[in-house]
């Protein structure tokens, strides 16, 4: 559908319709150029890079879309946040103790997102939780700090419990959260064995409603955690071990990306009354790990909506300290370490996915001829007559009349009594009836329900080169959203409404639910492309899972990766670039091996050679060509 194009347009009014400034959080902004721009802040100041620029470098250095962003400045600067708005938090609400946070290495496992989080949250202490025997790993050898804590959630072998009990005795805190009371045997047995007392937590079962798709994460059906009963049988083999001094954390996850406070606030209360019960069964605790939770506003409608949250980092701090205290304090009980595992909120915002605009389907009416074909079916003329005849007191009769003829032509067709070119002209008037209509509902008041989803139906697909199954599984699987706008071209007037179809063969395979400050859209305003110019879109806050969950669908791979740091003078280093996966390598993921598919080409090129349909000299450029091809990038490159 078009938009009108005749009136200026700016910068502010693109930032406005994408929505930038709700849901970047003061990370991303729209430079008066035009161009999508990351903020860093150096105490006072602020640096502003444009994206454009970082792409333009990346192509400079022969890394090709699609490609994740990183920004090193933006992790460090939510690891930075959380901790601080606690620590404001814990002054202002006179809590006797103090933050521990811990990063859920599921949420983004990336080698060097990982070494930045123990690099950077080092000065804070921040930790990692680990729900395997490779997550620990990483923990245990990352972890440059010892008053940082590991938090092992997840079922637990006995060499799951024997890492973890080593991580001990060097003097790392390391805590056995236990899921499920078999564990409890395995962790006795192996800490006997090697002479370690273990730190172990219980995770409870909370029954708090919570809203949000991850609410089943809580209530009596929850996979994990323990319930009331069990965990009172679990305090009275402690006692019988004569360990219950080694119980010190109680373990309480509501769910993930929670977007209502007042869930967290109810989650937080119940589990102080758990925490009490256990003080008062004889075990000592002090540590109270409220698990993850602190929502990203994917929307930035600042609601209470899935993919929203109604509430800003510090009421979130403070309403968690001033519950523990309400709760604990006429009970004379110490305030614990606060422990919280923020993942989604502490990497969404340091990714971006990067991608060019190959194509673009234009669901734009042909130009139609002046009068109807000698040839045409007689119809024909009557969806002319439709198309004559819009105007605001008569849509609704050309609107129905235009699909009835549209229909009964491609009836026709299907019995052979239209034809091939009768179909396409009816088609066309009928888009050009169609388009019309989308013009006028603009300004009625009511807007007829069958007519709603016009805008829709009248959308260009613009072709990224990009695997949505690859890099943004989530909005396949969960139909979570991600903002997504243009990169540059923002002090032009986006004429264009649009759905986003991914390079895979799949139905799937396409983004058609978009952010935006008046709620979820079915298209996003795009601009036309130009000839021989690239246009780059960004799907930012990409930061958690997706780097993690993506799958091979039509075998692509993994995309290039870039991460890049900000300097206080405007510049930018390229600190780590990773080569996306080739042909070759993920053929190997499916258990083909690359040379052995070499040779087999080989042969039936040689066979085609002693039959006379090739030379020998084409025969090499074939092999050539394949051989090479196994090397290249799974995307479309220039």
């Amino acid at each position: 559908m078009k938009s009108s194009s005749n009136t200026p347009w700016s910068a502010a009014e693109s930032a406005e319709l994408y929505g930038i400034h709700e849901w970047g959080d003061d990370h991303f902004s729209v430079s008066e150029q035009g161009e999508v721009t990351v903020n860093v802040h150096f105490g006072e100041n602020t640096i502003s890079v444009p994206l454009i620029d970082i792409v333009q470098g990346m192509k400079a250095r022969g890394l090709e879309m699609p490609a994740v962003l990183r920004i090193e400045n933006l992790l460090d600067h939510r690891i930075k946040t959380l901790n601080e708005a606690f620590a404001e938090a814990i002054s202002q609400g006179q809590y006797n103790n103090h933050y521990r946070g811990v990063f859920p290495i599921k949420v983004n496992q990336q080698c060097h997102v990982i070494e930045e989080i123990a690099d950077f949250g080092r000065h804070y202490h921040h930790g990692f939780e680990a729900g395997s025997k490779a997550e620990l790993i990483v923990a245990m050898s990352q972890l440059r700090d010892h008053d940082s804590l590991i938090i092992c959630n997840g079922f637990k072998d006995a060499e799951f419990v024997d890492l973890g009990l080593y991580a001990i005795k060097i003097g790392i805190p390391c805590f056995f959260v236990l899921e499920t009371p078999a564990e409890l045997p395995t962790i006795l047995q192996r800490s006997q064995a090697l002479g370690i007392e273990p730190l172990l937590g219980m995770r409870i079962k909370t029954t708090v409603p919570v809203d949000g798709y991850w609410n089943k994460d809580s209530g009596d059906r929850s996979i994990f955690g323990l319930s009331t009963t069990t965990l009172i049988n679990v305090v009275e083999q402690l006692k019988q071990a004569d360990m219950l001094h080694c119980l010190q954390l109680l373990h309480c996850h509501l769910g993930s990306q929670i977007p209502n406070i007042r869930n967290i606030r109810s989650g937080v209360l119940e589990a102080c009354r758990f925490y009490t019960g256990l003080i008062a069964e004889g075990a000592p605790m002090g540590y109270l790990d409220l698990g993850g939770g602190l929502a990203v506003d994917y929307e930035g409608a600042r609601t209470n909506s899935t993919h929203s949250m109604n509430y800003q980092l510090q009421e979130y701090c403070s309403n968690i300290v001033e519950t523990i205290c309400e709760s604990l304090d006429p009970l004379d009980i110490p305030h614990p370490v606060l422990i919280t595992e923020s993942g989604r909120s502490t990497v969404a915002y340091s990714s971006m996915l990067l991608f060019n605009i190959l194509d673009v389907r234009d669901h734009r009416p042909s130009p139609l001829p002046e009068a109807i074909p000698e040839d045409g079916h007689e119809l024909l003329g009557n969806l002319f007559a439709a198309l004559k005849l819009v105007n605001p007191d008569t849509f609704q009769e050309c609107y129905n009349d235009a699909l009835y003829y549209r229909d009964e032509i491609r009836e026709l067709f299907r019995h052979g009594q239209a034809s091939l070119r009768d179909r396409a002209l009816a088609e066309n008037i009928t888009l050009a009836v169609l388009e019309r209509i989308a013009l006028l509902l603009e300004k009625v008041d009511r807007v007829p329900p069958e007519m709603e989803n016009l805008p829709e139906l009248l959308s260009d697909i613009y072709y990224g080169n990009f695997s949505l199954f690859q890099s943004l599984p989530d909005i396949w699987a969960i139909d979570q959203v991600f903002p997504i706008m243009p990169i540059h071209r923002l002090d032009e007037r986006p004429t264009r409404q649009a759905i986003i179809a991914d390079l895979t063969c799949d139905c799937d395979g396409k983004i058609d639910s978009f952010s935006s400050p008046d709620g979820l859209q079915k298209t996003l305003a795009l601009h036309p492309l130009k000839t021989d110019e690239d246009y780059f879109l960004s799907v930012f806050l990409v930061g958690a899972y997706q780097e993690t969950l993506g799958d091979l669908h039509n075998l692509f791979g993994d995309t290039n990766v870039v991460s890049v740091r900000i300097d206080e003078d405007g510049e930018f280093s390229f600190v780590h670039e990773f080569q996306g996966d080739s042909i070759a390598d993920v053929l190997t993921y499916v258990e083909y091996n690359p040379k052995t598919m070499q040779e087999q080409f080989r042969r039936v090129a040689e066979t085609a050679v002693r039959q006379g349909k090739i030379s020998v000299t084409m025969r090499q450029k074939m092999l050539t060509a394949f051989k090479e091809s196994m090397q290249g990038y799974t995307y479309f490159e220039h």
